[in-house]
C-alpha cells in the first residue's frame, strides 16, 4: 500500500537524482484562472531533506515559482516574476538562479521532465528544452484524430429548456433550448427549429399578442440583438442593430406594435416594430431594471427601481408623456408589479410584515418572510375589491357596464395623486410572492414553488399547481405551466391544474456544431466580462487585444475541456480572483465513490490490514463518525481486517481496491484480533465517502484542548472553516459555550470564504455598556448580550480566502486584536450567478468589491492581508503535531491577559439613602 510523504501539504514535486531529497511546492494552485498573482498563496520552490528533517526555500520570491524539475545539480521551474511565465533554473551548488526562456506573449505551461529533457506547452504548441544547451525546439506532432468529442451531431435538447411562450390561441409554443428557438405544437403537429444557428445563442423567445411573430434575443451578429420570426415562416427579421451591451429580457406591448427590453447598462429601451426605431425610456445609474411590464392598453409600463436607501420602489411610467409616478413609498421594498388585465389594478409584492424571530443563542432578532400581496387602485374612483357588499338585483346597469368595458378594451386610467395611499393588502400569510396575474376578479401568484390563486370576492386561497410556475396568454384564454422541465397547457381562468399530459418536446432536435458552439461561448464569455466586470477599465487591460490573443487557439479545441482551458487563460489576464469557468456538457466516465472507514490502516502480518487508529467523532453528527464506531460494532484499534464482502484482504496490494464503489453501501468486514482469517467475526457497516470532516473535527478538538491546557482554562478557541452556513454554525457551536472565557483565539486559517464575516466581526466587537444581576444567581450578564470581555487574536494563513480575507482585514481595521500567521490569499472581488450559456457553461464574472471607508483606497486584492505577527508553520514540525502559529497566539494572548480588566462586581446593596428616599 502506498505511503504518504511526511509533509502536511504539497503540490508539484520532483525528487533529486539520488532520491534523497525532494523539490516541491507547498501549494497546488496552477489551475486558478489568475495570472500575475502576488497574493499570500503565491508559492516558492522548497527542498525537503528527510535525513536532516528540514526544508529550505530556494526561490523566496513574491511571484509564483512552481513545478520544480530536478535534473542533475539543477532545479528547473517556471516563474512569472517577469510577468510572463517562463522557465528558470536554480543551481544547487552555486545557489544562483537564471532565466532560461524569454517569452513575452504566452505563458510556459505545465513543463515536465524525464531527467534528460523538459517538455512544455507554449501558445498551444509543445516544445522540448535541452538542459545542457538550454535551447528550445518546437515539437512537430501530426495526429490522425477522429475528434469524437468535436463532431457535429443532432441532439435532443428538451432537457436544456430555458424558456417557453404560448401562442395566443394556445395551439403552439415558442420554446428556447440550447440556444435554439423551436415552434412546437401544443398537441399534435410538426416541431420546427426556426433558428438553426449552432454558432449563436438564441434565448427568451416570446410570442406576439397578435400571434404574427416570435421575438427572441440572438447574438448571431456578435452582439445581442432582438430578432423577429414570422409565424408563417420566411427569413428572420433583425429588429435592432448596433447594440452595445447584453440584453437581459424582452417583452411585447399588448397591441403588438412595440417590443421593450432591458439591458446591462441599466436601460429600458422600447423598439417600434414597423420603423425599427429605438428610444431609451430611462437609465438608472443605481442598478438594473427588473420586473418591467406593460399596461393592457400599451400606454403605461410598470417596474421597480432601487433607491439610495436600497429599498425598491414600484413606479408607473406614461409612455406618451415620459413621466413616472411612484406607486409605493421608500419605507418598504416592493417588487414584481403587474397590471391586472382589466386595467384597474396594479398587483405587486411588498415587504411590510414585521414579525421578528428571536435567537436562541443570544438576545437578538431577525426578520424573514416579510412579503405580502398588495393591490393599488389606479383610478381614484376604483373601489377596493375587498369591500364588503350587500347582494342586490342587477339588470340594465350590469349589461351597460359590460358593454362599456368591452368597448374600451381595458383602457387604463391612472390618477397619480395619492396613488401610494390607495393600496390594499390581500389577507394572506406573510411569505415570498411573485409572478402575478389578475383579471380583476382573482389574483394568481407564485408562493414558494407553488402557483396559487386568491378569489377577491370569496376571499379564499387555493393551490392551482404545486411545484409549478404559470404564465397566461395575451388574450387571457390559456395558461402555460412549467414544472421540472415539463410544460402543461390548460384553459384559463383555472383554479386547478392536474399537471397531467405534458407537451411532447421529444421532437426538439438541434444541430450541434461544437467548433461553432465553442467559439460562441468563448465570445459570449468575453462580452460578459466586458459588460459586467466590476471596473469598466478592465484593470487597464486591452480587452479586445486579449480576446484576439486567445481566439487564435479556438480552432485547435477538440474537447469541451479545451474550451474551458482557453477561456480560463483569457479571463486570467485580468489578474483577479473569482474569475471562474466551469464547463457545461462534458462527456466522460462517471466517478465511482470510494468507501472509507474513518480509520488509519497499515499492512500487517500475512498481508492482512491492521487498524492502527480509529478516528474519534462527534455524537451529534453521523457524518462526523467513523463507520467503525457505531454502537454494537465490535471493532477496536489493533484489530485486523481479514476480508471485505468475503474477499481476502491478503490477496490485494491495496485494501481500498476492495472498497471501490462501497461508499454508503452496506459492506461486510471480517475482523480478527490477530493477523489470521481463522476465528474472524463479521460486522456490517456503511463506509463513508469522505474522511476529511472527521480529520477536521479532531484537529479542532485538539486545538481547543491545547488552548485550554496551555492557559489553565482561561482562553477559548473557535475555528471558522468558511464564511457560509457551515462557518456560521461552527462559530455559534463554539463561541457561545465559551463566553465564560477571559480571552479568545479565533482561527481563520484555510477559511474558504462566503459572506457572513460582518456578522462575526460585529459579535467580536461588542463592548458591554450595561451589566445585569439577579438575586437568585451569582452570574453577571452583559448588555449587549453574548459579549466576551477580554483580548482576542486571529490566526490566518495563505489559505484564508475571499470573505476569509475580509475577516482579518476587518479584524485589523476595527482594532479587535492582533492578527498572527502568514499573508492571506488576496481575492475579494465578488461574484453572482452565471448568464444562460447555451450548453450550461457556468462563468462567474467578478462584479463588485470593497474598499477602505477611512482612506477611500482599494484593499486586499492580489496581495492579501498582512499579519501583525508573521510566523509560518515549519512543515516538519507541523507534521509532528506542533502548531507554531497556535503556540504564538497562546503566547500573545497570555501576555495581553495581564492587562485585562475584569467586569465590575455587583455593587454593595442599596439603601434608602442611596435611593434618595431617606
Amino acid at each position: 500500500m502506498s505511503q504518504a510523504i511526511p509533509l502536511p501539504e504539497g503540490g508539484f514535486c520532483s525528487y533529486s537524482p539520488d532520491g534523497k531529497k525532494l523539490a516541491y511546492n507547498r501549494v497546488m494552485r496552477e489551475f486558478r484562472n489568475w495570472k500575475y498573482y502576488r497574493g499570500g498563496m503565491a508559492d516558492d520552490i522548497w527542498i525537503y531533506d528527510p535525513a536532516a528533517k528540514k526544508i529550505e526555500n530556494i526561490t523566496n520570491n513574491i511571484a509564483q515559482d512552481i513545478i520544480p524539475m530536478w535534473i542533475g545539480e539543477e532545479i528547473y521551474f517556471i516563474s512569472d516574476r517577469d510577468r510572463t511565465m517562463n522557465i528558470f533554473v536554480y543551481n544547487t551548488k552555486t545557489k544562483q538562479t537564471e532565466k532560461v526562456t524569454n517569452y513575452t506573449d504566452y505563458d510556459v505551461k505545465f513543463p515536465s521532465s524525464n531527467g534528460q529533457v523538459i517538455v512544455y506547452e507554449h501558445g498551444g504548441y509543445l516544445y522540448k528544452l535541452d538542459p545542457k544547451t538550454r535551447k528550445s525546439e518546437k515539437i512537430s506532432i501530426t495526429l490522425a484524430s477522429d475528434n469524437i468529442y468535436a463532431r457535429k451531431e443532432m441532439k435532443k435538447v428538451a432537457d436544456n429548456l430555458t424558456a417557453a411562450s404560448l401562442s395566443p390561441d394556445g395551439h403552439r409554443l415558442a420554446v428556447t433550448a440550447r440556444g435554439e428557438v423551436f415552434d412546437v405544437p401544443a398537441d399534435k403537429g410538426v416541431t420546427r427549429d426556426i433558428t438553426r444557428t449552432p454558432g449563436a445563442n438564441e434565448r427568451g423567445a416570446d410570442w406576439s399578442p397578435d400571434g404574427k411573430y416570435i421575438a427572441y434575443i440572438s447574438d448571431r451578429t456578435g452582439e445581442t440583438e432582438i430578432w423577429l420570426q414570422s409565424a408563417e415562416g420566411g427569413e428572420p427579421i433583425q429588429l435592432t442593430k448596433n447594440n452595445d451591451t447584453y440584453i437581459r429580457q424582452l417583452m411585447w406591448s399588448p397591441d403588438s406594435k412595440k417590443v421593450l427590453y432591458t439591458d446591462r447598462k441599466n436601460r429600458i429601451v422600447e423598439v417600434d416594430i414597423p420603423s425599427k426605431a429605438k428610444r431609451t425610456l430611462m437609465q438608472n445609474p443605481e442598478g438594473e431594471f427588473y420586473s418591467v411590464s406593460y399596461s393592457p392598453d400599451s400606454q403605461w409600463i410598470t417596474y421597480t427601481k432601487s433607491g439610495k436607501n436600497n429599498m425598491s420602489v414600484v413606479y408607473v411610467y406614461n409612455l406618451s408623456t415620459g413621466k413616472e409616478y411612484p406607486v409605493t413609498e421608500k419605507w418598504y421594498s416592493s417588487s414584481s408589479p403587474e397590471f391586472s388585465s382589466d386595467g384597474k389594478y396594479l398587483i405587486f409584492s411588498s415587504e411590510r410584515d414585521f414579525n421578528p424571530i428571536y435567537s436562541q443563542t443570544e438576545w437578538n432578532h431577525a426578520y424573514n418572510r416579510m412579503g405580502g400581496v398588495y393591490m393599488a387602485m389606479l383610478a381614484n374612483d376604483t373601489p377596493s375589491p375587498l369591500l364588503p357588499t350587500d347582494e342586490t338585483v342587477g339588470m340594465e346597469n350590469e349589461v351597460k357596464d359590460k358593454k362599456v368595458s368591452e368597448a374600451t378594451g381595458s383602457s387604463v386610467k391612472i390618477d397619480p395623486a395619492g396613488l401610494p395611499g390607495r393600496l390594499i393588502k390581500l389577507p394572506l400569510n406573510a411569505g415570498n410572492y411573485g409572478n402575478f396575474y389578475s383579471d380583476g376578479k382573482k389574483v394568481w401568484y407564485s408562493s414558494g414553488r407553488d402557483t396559487k390563486v386568491f378569489d377577491l370576492e370569496k376571499q379564499e386561497e387555493e393551490t392551482v399547481a404545486a411545484g409549478a410556475s404559470m404564465s397566461v396568454t395575451s388574450n387571457n384564454k390559456k395558461a402555460l405551466f412549467h414544472k421540472r422541465g415539463n410544460l402543461y397547457i390548460y384553459d384559463f381562468p383555472c383554479s386547478k391544474a392536474s399537471m397531467e399530459d405534458p407537451v411532447d418536446l421529444d421532437d426538439m432536435v438541434a444541430p450541434i456544431d461544437y467548433p461553432q458552439e465553442w467559439a460562441q461561448i468563448f465570445d459570449e464569455t468575453w462580452r460578459a466580462f466586458r459588460d459586467g466586470f466590476y471596473l469598466e477599465n478592465m484593470h487597464g487591460a486591452d480587452w479586445k487585444a486579449i480576446k484576439e490573443k486567445y481566439a487564435v487557439l479556438l480552432p485547435y479545441a477538440k474537447t469541451r475541456l479545451d474550451l474551458s482551458y482557453i477561456i480560463g487563460e483569457m479571463i486570467a489576464e485580468l489578474a483577479c480572483g473569482h474569475a471562474y469557468v466551469n464547463p457545461g456538457e462534458i462527456k466522460g466516465p462517471e466517478r465511482i465513490p470510494m468507501g472509507l472507514l474513518g480509520a488509519e490502516l497499515s499492512r500487517g502480518k500475512n498481508g492482512f490490514y491492521r487498524i492502527d487508529k480509529i478516528l474519534p467523532g462527534a455524537v451529534y453528527s453521523q457524518s462526523l463518525r467513523s463507520p467503525l464506531t457505531g454502537p454494537g460494532i465490535e471493532v477496536k484499534e489493533g484489530d485486523y481486517i481479514t476480508a471485505i464482502d468475503g474477499a481476502s484482504t491478503a490477496t490485494v496490494d491495496n485494501i481500498y481496491s476492495l472498497l471501490v464503489g462501497k461508499a454508503n453501501v452496506l459492506t461486510e468486514l471480517s475482523i480478527n484480533s490477530t493477523a489470521s482469517a481463522d476465528g474472524a467475526h463479521k460486522v456490517v457497516i456503511s463506509p463513508i465517502d469522505d474522511e476529511s470532516p472527521l480529520y477536521h473535527y479532531n484537529w479542532v478538538q485538539d486545538n481547543i484542548k491545547k488552548a485550554e491546557k496551555a492557559t489553565n482554562g482561561r482562553v477559548g478557541y473557535v475555528y471558522i472553516p468558511d464564511m457560509g452556513p457551515e462557518g456560521l454554525n461552527e462559530f455559534a457551536r463554539y463561541f457561545y459555550p465559551q463566553l465564560d472565557k477571559e480571552a479568545l483565539i479565533i482561527d481563520d486559517r484555510a477559511n474558504g470564504g462566503g459572506n457572513v464575516s460582518p456578522m462575526i466581526i460585529e459579535r467580536l466587537l461588542r463592548d458591554p455598556y450595561r451589566l445585569t444581576m439577579s438575586r437568585t444567581s451569582t452570574k453577571v450578564n452583559t448588555i449587549p448580550d453574548a459579549t466576551l470581555v477580554g483580548p482576542k487574536v486571529l490566526l490566518i494563513n495563505k489559505y484564508s480566502a475571499s470573505d476569509g480575507d475580509l475577516s482579518p482585514w476587518s479584524f485589523k481595521a476595527t482594532k479587535i486584536g492582533k492578527v498572527i500567521g502568514t499573508r492571506t490569499w488576496g481575492g475579494i472581488i465578488g461574484i453572482s450567478g452565471p448568464l444562460p450559456y447555451m450548453d450550461g457553461t457556468d462563468v462567474r464574472v467578478p462584479f463588485f468589491t470593497n474598499y477602505d471607508a477611512k482612506t477611500g483606497q482599494w484593499i486586499v486584492e492580489n496581495h492579501g492581508v498582512d499579519p501583525d505577527i508573521l510566523i509560518d508553520n515549519d512543515p516538519i514540525k507541523e507534521q509532528m503535531g506542533e502548531d507554531q502559529q497556535l503556540n504564538k497566539a497562546i503566547e500573545v494572548i497570555l501576555q495581553e491577559l495581564k492587562d485585562r480588566k475584569p467586569l465590575p462586581p455587583v455593587p454593595a446593596p442599596r439603601t434608602y439613602k442611596d435611593l434618595g428616599a431617606e
